[in-house]
């Protein structure tokens, strides 16, 4: 079953929020959701490895963007902006 996004919100400094259509609200660190970052520059696209990155923990989201009905992307402080997470990753990241 694919769950849909209520309410983003950033909760404080370092925490991303989400309700989720079945009332669950997960959060996230956002240098972690930094780190989990799906796109190619992060993750090798044949193995599946993710690449050794240094990220600042200064990093926060920036901005936030509907990709469709399926996820959200996350464009960060640092200049990252190709990352895409769908619905799915997040809740299997949430905390």
């Amino acid at each position: 079953m694919t769950h849909h996004i209520q309410e983003i919100w950033q909760e404080n400094d370092r925490t991303l929020a989400i309700t989720w259509t079945d009332q669950k609200t997960s959060r996230y660190d956002v240098v972690r959701l930094r780190e989990r970052c799906p796109c190619a520059q992060c993750v090798n696209e044949f193995t599946g490895e993710r690449k050794p990155l240094q990220i600042d923990p200064s990093v926060r989201p920036s901005e936030m963007f509907s990709v469709g009905q399926y996820a959200m992307q996350i464009h960060f402080s640092d200049g990252h902006r190709t990352g895409i997470y769908s619905f799915e990753l997040l809740r299997k990241l949430s905390s």
